[in-house]
């Protein structure tokens, strides 16, 4: 655990991740939906399906995300495609989470808005099986986004003005590291939950401290002494 003392007002605005952040969608979770995009852009491209992983793939690194590579180069829907490749009508089962988060959600000081690239209608199920809706002011989602999701500067800077929020006031809590650079550039706080995906996927090269990021912590829960202390 790694942190910079920082000079902000006692209650910030935490804007925060869904997934890998307060559960962990890897593995189960985010293998079920690449392995849903895939058969997507199968089935729609008429793609073998090494051919359609391998463009999966190619479009998340080129353009940050499958869905902007899709659209841009083929002119996909984007609502169906988050539609079909987001289904977990079994989400109770699947989701892996700490009972602790929602007892960490409602102590931590401050308005929560909630911030994710996923669609509204996965967002609701992760935060119904968790029971964490309630502990939320507000939640943003691709949609709101206009389906131009994080690490988009303008993306952040639309929900910090719709909310009447400014830079100073703003803490990013994400696991990860191009949607905190992002944050650090447009004068945010930055929180990274560098725990096992992220660690897994971490860039050749880069530190293990970054320098747009203020606060290294492996989950959120370890996140409350540090409130309480005004490192905030």
């Amino acid at each position: 655990m790694s942190h910079r003392r920082l000079s902000s007002p006692s209650c910030p605005v935490w804007l925060i991740d869904l997934d890998d952040t307060l559960h962990r969608a890897t593995p189960v979770i985010f293998d079920r939906m690449n392995r849903s995009m895939t058969q997507y852009v199968m089935r729609h491209l008429n793609l073998a399906e090494a051919e359609a992983n391998s463009l999966r793939q190619e479009y998340w690194k080129r353009y940050g995300a499958t869905l902007l590579g899709l659209m841009r180069r083929h002119g996909t829907d984007p609502r169906h495609f988050l539609d079909q490749t987001h289904q977990f009508p079994d989400m109770h089962e699947v989701i892996d989470f700490d009972r602790a988060v929602c007892r960490w959600l409602r102590h931590l000081p401050g308005r929560k808005i909630l911030v994710s690239n996923a669609p509204r209608h996965y967002v609701q199920l992760v935060l119904k099986a968790m029971g964490a809706a309630r502990y939320f002011d507000a939640i943003e989602t691709i949609e709101s986004m206009r389906f131009v999701p994080k690490p988009a500067a303008s993306s952040l800077r639309k929900i910090m003005a719709r909310h009447g929020v400014t830079a100073r006031q703003a803490v990013m809590v994400e696991d990860n590291l191009d949607n905190l650079k992002t944050a650090h550039r447009l004068g945010l706080r930055t929180v990274w939950i560098a725990g096992t995906r992220t660690e897994r996927h971490a860039t050749p090269g880069v530190r293990a401290f970054p320098s747009h990021v203020h606060l290294r912590v492996h989950s959120v829960l370890h996140l409350r002494k540090h409130c309480h202390a005004r490192l905030f």
